[in-house]
């Protein structure tokens, strides 16, 4: 669902189709406590970077952890909402908070209603 996906830019009305490319725990490559997310928007690279501690909150609310098919969809589901709201302008690299990141899980989860119902993940080919 957000692994593949269109949005539609607010402000061009232009389609921009997203693709999911990778998962990357962020510490191996800038030292952050995160996982980096990458897609392509229409090409063009775009990072996501969702906070370890959303890890740590969700097991602790939920006993249950954030996979990385989940990880996609929330990175994908945030940046779907950026494209069509207008808050994407061209960066490669948008951090999430803690809280943005959970309520983008929220969203996921409630769309899905649960982990199961959650596509494995892609297989990219390079």
């Amino acid at each position: 669902m957000y692994d593949d996906f269109t949005a539609t830019d607010r402000w061009t009305g232009e389609p921009i189709h997203c693709t999911y490319q990778a998962v990357i725990v962020a510490i191996a490559t800038r030292h952050a406590d995160a996982i980096d997310i990458k897609f392509l928007a229409s090409g063009r690279p775009v990072w996501l970077s969702l906070p370890h501690l959303a890890w740590v909150r969700y097991k602790e609310k939920t006993g249950k952890a954030i996979t990385d098919p989940l990880a996609i969809q929330i990175a994908g589901h945030y940046l779907k909402s950026a494209i069509e709201t207008g808050y994407d302008n061209g960066r490669e690299m948008y951090t999430l908070s803690l809280e943005e990141t959970l309520q983008h899980l929220d969203a996921v989860m409630d769309e899905f209603g649960n982990a199961r119902s959650i596509p494995m993940m892609p297989r990219v080919e390079a």
